[in-house]
């Protein structure tokens, strides 16, 4: 209201521009209220909805100027001069002789339906009327020169949540808001703030809840209905207000806007053209059922400017990627009301299913195209896009899946794959490649046909595919969905993906190039998960010597990482010289490539490497420049989790300073959540648990382990529930509490020694010896003492030779053997500390379970 009167004492002619239902005319009638003292001969209101002729445009204007009961607020002798000479010819000519001495606001409202002479009439009164200023209301621009068009926005969601309020209470006494706020707010939002749509909405709490309403939103042209009698027959119901613009259009633009409703969340100029648009073959099978009216793809643009134009379609700027790439070029998107209206009109003409699949075909080669282009330095630029165009792509998959469209649905996932894991869409990746899977056969299912070698990706062409193509793409969807299930122990302990993995696992063989590109490479988690020890060093050897022969680089230094991260987790010897030579030619090689992603996963894997041998401040280093290029890219996920793991060094390995700053890091992880995931956010409350049982904070340690023993215990996941019981148990240790810690680290070794949990994270276990021994010694007695040395041996024994114990764990240790030393002599202990060097996990943890 405010920037509206500026805006009337600087310019000569204003256009309120907006949909229908936006409020318009109680924006204009009110701002010409507030600054009616400005205009000495008066403020005048013409409406001009009623008018279906336009050459009685100037008559109804010069009528309005002499109707006293339209007089918003005149002067007093203004009433006098009203009358007009009806015997004039012009009625043109005539408002302007008598505006023309005058200085006066007029009030245009509702000029959509009769713009050209409602245009003709301002220019006229601009150009030989200087003390007239003219406000108009319109769904398009009048397209007068010096025409100042301010455009009506929907109302922000707090705003037309206090609409409801007031309108809603008025309808029902008593209402509120606040009884449910969900529901209110859902309404709101989905009528796009559009106060007509909101007011429609809470008259009909007089006999539906917010919730009832909010649930009808799908069917609003039935329900919002009965507007108030007072307005024009138009704005009595949702439907005509839409009706009334539809009306207004010509075959084309009623033709595109239809088209516009298969899109969700907007779309870009050439993705309308694509679809909205007839292709220039008339043999086709995607035209519509009826071509009396082509719509040339050319054309698509202006048409789209004239939908903007009427306030059917929203034009705004799309966004530029996370490093400022991307153009912002503009994207065009329905309101939700408009949308719905729109898609009732396509299915009028029937023209559903052959824009259904332009749209999904479309949107498939965006995904096709931009899949290998996310792998090197264009993934700046390809990542926003396909991020923004999210939507679309979902749409699309739905659609294929319910047609049952296989080819199309396996085109989709197996593009969209790489994408979802860089943006973290774990979701999304499980959820689309399990429904695409179930729409063919299964390819790991006994007998197991072998997958013959592949030289190039499946989604290098698009559909139809040849029959050796179609059958690795069913195998690569299922190895993108067993991906995706990291971190879900209760599905990895089900019986038939245990099948699926034993089939994976035959089906392939080491050295095919297909598994050394994405998804093939996955091929590697089901024999992690499978526990072949042999077969996955095998794995990830051939893979990098068949990415060095065949020059795959990406490739290449995908598994140098690979290898240089899961043989340094996972050996007991000392793999860390090949591991560090692994780490720095992948970081060279994705340097090269340009691949942010790839660089900042292998100087996470380096620092790995650094941080198990005790070179903290390499580590350190390696890990703040892998969050500069997570940064770059917009990874959030992956920012989190390496800001976790910077946090996790200074805690676990540096001075006090570090630990202190490390510390605050983790506290500022753990306020943002939904940047952090949940992958992050467990990191960051272990760490914070550990630092603050080593202050002496236990109570808010145990907090911390308390929230993450009831999300595991939530998920199923057996090992984190075991590794969270293992530091509670040492949270006693700490409180002098070792009969408690022992049923605690009984416990413990239990669920982290079971089968999948030695597959996924063999060191917990051995971690959870050392408690072990601890509580042992605690307790006192030499027989307890004797299996403390004999635990003390087999954890020295069991850990990696490389792997630096962190300061406050070297301090158990020693406290820990002291007291276990205090039962023993020397010999006692020696003996019982050898005997545990040849101890297995299982063999060492059944010796705590069977203690008292």
């Amino acid at each position: 209201m405010a920037a509206l009167r500026t805006d009337l004492a600087a310019h000569r002619l204003i256009t309120l521009l907006g949909p229908g239902g936006a409020g318009k005319t109680r924006l204009s009638q009110e701002a010409a209220e507030s600054v009616a003292t400005a205009w000495p001969d008066g403020v005048w209101l013409a409406e001009l909805a009623p008018v279906d002729d336009p050459e009685t445009v100037p008559e109804t204007v010069l009528t309005a100027l002499g109707a006293r009961e339209t007089v918003i607020r005149g002067s007093a002798a203004e009433g006098l001069r009203a009358a007009a000479d009806p015997t004039a010819r012009d009625p043109l000519a005539r408002l302007v002789e008598h505006c023309e001495p005058r200085r006066m606001l007029i009030v245009l409202d509702n000029c959509e339906h009769l713009v050209e002479a409602a245009a003709r009439l301002a220019d006229s009164l601009l150009a030989r009327c200087p003390g007239v200023t003219v406000l108009a209301t319109s769904r398009e621009p009048l397209a007068v020169p010096g025409e100042l068009v301010r455009p009506v926005e929907p109302l922000p969601d707090p705003v037309a949540l206090r609409l409801f309020q007031e309108r809603g209470a008025a309808a029902r006494p008593g209402f509120r808001t606040d009884d449910d706020p969900t529901a209110c707010a859902e309404i709101c939002r989905r009528l796009d703030g559009l106060p007509l749509a909101v007011e429609l909405a809470a008259a009909r709490l007089r006999l539906l809840t917010p919730r009832q309403i909010a649930d009808r939103l799908d069917d609003r042209f039935r329900l919002l209905t009965s507007g108030s009698r007072t307005v024009l027959p138009r704005q009595q119901t949702l439907r005509a207000v839409v009706d009334w613009s539809w009306d207004l259009l010509d075959a084309q633009e009623r033709t595109v806007l239809a088209r516009l409703s298969v899109f969700a969340g907007g779309c870009d100029l050439p993705a309308a053209e694509a679809v909205c648009g007839d292709p220039d073959d008339r043999n086709r099978d995607d035209r519509g059922p009826d071509d009396r009216d082509p719509v040339d793809p050319r054309d698509v643009a202006a048409l789209l400017g004239s939908l903007v134009d009427k306030s059917l379609v929203v034009a705004a700027p799309g966004a530029s990627g996370a490093d400022g790439s991307g153009d912002g070029e503009m994207r065009y998107r329905l309101l939700e009301t408009v949308a719905e209206y729109a898609a009732a009109r396509l299915d009028e003409a029937g023209e559903r299913a052959v824009v259904e699949r332009r749209h999904l075909v479309a949107y498939r080669e965006l995904a096709r195209t931009a899949d290998p282009h996310l792998r090197g330095r264009e993934q700046r630029v390809w990542l926003p896009r396909l991020e923004t165009e999210h939507e679309n792509l979902r749409t699309a998959l739905r659609r294929a899946v319910a047609a049952r469209d296989e080819q199309e649905a396996l085109c989709l996932v197996l593009s969209l794959g790489w994408f979802w894991n860089l943006r973290g869409h774990r979701g999304d990746g499980l959820h689309w490649s399990t429904a695409a899977a179930r729409l063919g056969p299964n390819p790991f299912e006994s007998p197991v046909t072998p997958a013959p070698p592949l030289y190039e990706s499946c989604t290098a062409a698009p559909p139809p595919m040849e029959p050796e193509v179609l059958e690795e793409a069913r195998r690569g969807v299922r190895l993108y969905a067993l991906a995706n299930l990291e971190g879900n122990m209760r599905a990895m302990d089900d019986d038939e993906l245990r099948r699926e993995m034993r089939g994976i696992v035959e089906a392939y063989r080491p050295g095919l190039p297909q598994n050394c590109r994405v998804p093939g490479v996955m091929w590697f988690f089901a024999v992690l998960l499978a526990g072949d020890l042999a077969l996955m060093r095998e794995v990830v050897d051939e893979s990098v010597r068949t990415s060095r022969k065949l020059g795959y680089t990406w490739e290449l230094a995908f598994t140098l990482q690979m290898r240089a991260k899961v043989m340094t987790q996972r050996s007991g010897g000392d793999p860390g010289e090949q591991a560090r030579r692994d780490a720095d030619e992948s970081l060279e090689l994705f340097i090269e490539l340009g691949d942010a992603w790839g660089v900042a996963e292998a100087l996470s894997g380096r620092g790995e490497t650094l941080e198990l041998i005790g070179d903290g401040r390499a580590a350190a280093d390696d890990y703040r420049a892998a969050i500069r290029y997570a940064e770059e890219l917009g990874a959030h996920a992956q920012v989190s989790l390496l800001r976790a793991r910077l946090a996790g060094l200074h805690v676990e390995h540096g001075d006090e300073t570090e630990a202190a700053e490390g510390e605050r890091i983790l506290r500022a992880l753990l306020a943002e959540p939904t940047q952090a995931g949940a992958e992050a956010e467990s990191y960051v409350r272990m760490h914070l648990a550990h630092r603050c049982g080593v202050t002496g904070r236990v109570a808010e340690a145990r907090e911390h382990l308390t929230v993450l023993h009831e999300e595991f215990a939530s998920r199923a996941l057996h090992l984190f529930q075991g590794l969270v019981e293992g530091m509670l148990a040492w949270l006693d240790l700490i409180e002098g509490q070792p009969g408690e810690a022992l049923a605690r680290i009984k416990g413990a070794l239990e669920k982290t020694g079971d089968f999948m949990s030695q597959v996924v994270a063999p060191q917990v276990p051995v971690i959870q010896l050392m408690t072990a021994a601890r509580v042992l010694a605690a307790l006192g007695g030499a027989e307890r003492a004797t299996l403390a040395a004999r635990l003390f041996g087999a954890y020295d024994a069991l850990r990696p030779g490389i792997q630096r114990m962190p300061a406050s764990e070297r301090e158990d240790r020693a406290a820990g053997e002291v007291a276990a030393r205090a039962w023993l002599d020397d010999g006692s202990y020696e003996r019982a500390y050898a005997e545990g060097g040849g101890l297995t996990v299982q063999e060492a943890a059944a010796l705590v379970s069977t203690t008292t």
